[in-house]
């Protein structure tokens, strides 16, 4: 799998498996073409390669610690506005940044705090109870 974030539930599933032939690498990662290259012959060769920052990220979330811990203060700041009800345009405008780059900052906490994309569901509303509720 490669993936721009951390999904707890998609590493699960793969470590879950048999084991073997998987691997999780992130995005971002992947532009050290020797390390990439190694990982897919690990994986090819039966074994499995996963990304330090995934290992790093699912250990610290069975800590039970905070899960608003792991953002930056950017992303606090994004996920504050967006608790007040700004849409993404308004979030830019008061912490004057691009709707893009709110856009990438939302995709970072949904991903820091696990939040899929589940049909019948709002990322944006859950992400709001569990800053409430922490």
């Amino acid at each position: 799998m490669l993936s721009q974030y951390v999904e707890r539930r998609h590493a699960a599933q793969l470590i879950g498996d048999d084991g073997g032939r998987v691997g999780y690498l992130l995005k971002d990662r992947v532009a050290q073409v020797g390390e990439f290259l190694d990982a897919l012959e690990r994986v090819g060769a039966g074994g499995a390669a996963f990304d330090s920052e995934v290992v790093r990220q699912l250990l610290a979330r069975g800590t039970h610690a905070d899960p608003l811990a792991r953002l930056t203060p950017r992303e606090r700041d994004v996920l504050d506005a967006m608790a007040e009800g700004l849409t993404n345009a308004g979030t830019g405008e008061r912490l004057r940044m691009s709707v893009s780059a709110v856009e990438k900052h939302l995709a970072s906490i949904f991903g820091k705090l696990g939040i899929a994309e589940a049909a019948g569901y709002s990322r944006r509303v859950l992400a709001i109870q569990r800053y409430l509720g922490s």
